[in-house]
């Protein structure tokens, strides 16, 4: 019997980090599940794949019964080893003051950003623990500064990162990261900052290596900054 092929659960695939970082795990032959809400984008993201096999599943992560779809297609590739919560909304476009911020639409982002996230990991806990797997929960240095406008998302964040804590005290068979990619040249970026030219921004393929670096190497839970785990793996590769 060949080996099982690992296998990784990515929300928000269809595009930005989260469709960089399947094509390099799929290079590198894990089996993907990969959820985003524009199914026929999703189809094409998956079609681009390497090897296999991979699973389109599209719908929305607030969702109880796509996440449970999300849970199905994972257990029929043998069970996830690791779950990539990389789904997130901004919100309101551009982004608004605290003191003028939606409440409907702020529940919207503490849903996405943080509510499904929980709510995903923990219905794909039976099989990250089987596996000793991995939750890689996407933050940003929004959630740890005091940006002005950036309150709703901020905050969305923040909590992300003490559930990430949480869940790694509760779970200790589990390997549970927070990891703030920086800034990138993607859609979301673009909508925090309308009509701005973010050309500046590094595209998301600058982060993945140190994102595939948590879900192969064996460090530490906890919250880490991309460009850290890049910073020291260069260093580490400089003969002495």
């Amino acid at each position: 019997m060949p080996d099982r092929k690992p296998v990784a659960v990515i929300t928000g695939a269809s595009q930005g980090l989260g469709l960089v970082l399947a094509h390099e795990l799929a290079s590198l032959g894990w089996s993907l599940v990969l959820d985003a809400r524009d199914a026929e984008r999703l189809e094409r993201a998956v079609a681009s794949l390497p090897g296999g096999p991979h699973r389109a599943i599209a719908g929305d992560v607030t969702d109880p019964a796509h996440r449970r779809d999300v849970v199905d297609g994972a257990a029929a590739l043998g069970g996830a080893d690791v779950l990539v919560n990389n789904a997130s909304t901004l919100g309101a476009s551009p982004l608004p003051a605290l003191a003028d911020l939606d409440t409907t639409a702020y529940l919207r982002v503490l849903e996405v950003n943080l509510v499904a996230p929980v709510a995903l990991a923990a219905a794909l806990a039976r099989q990250l623990r089987t596996r000793s797997g991995r939750v890689v929960n996407v933050t940003s240095d929004a959630a740890v500064e005091a940006y002005p406008t950036w309150g709703g998302y901020g905050s969305s964040k923040a909590g992300l990162d003490h559930a990430s804590r949480v869940l790694a005290a509760e779970e200790p068979s589990l390997r549970v990261y927070a990891v703030d990619p920086g800034d990138m040249r993607t859609q979301m970026h673009q909508d925090a900052f309308p009509g701005a030219d973010i050309s500046d921004r590094p595209e998301p393929e600058h982060a993945v290596p140190a994102l595939v670096r948590l879900l192969v190497e064996d460090l530490p839970g906890g919250r880490y900054r991309a460009e850290e785990l890049l910073a020291t793996q260069a260093s580490s590769a400089v003969p002495a």
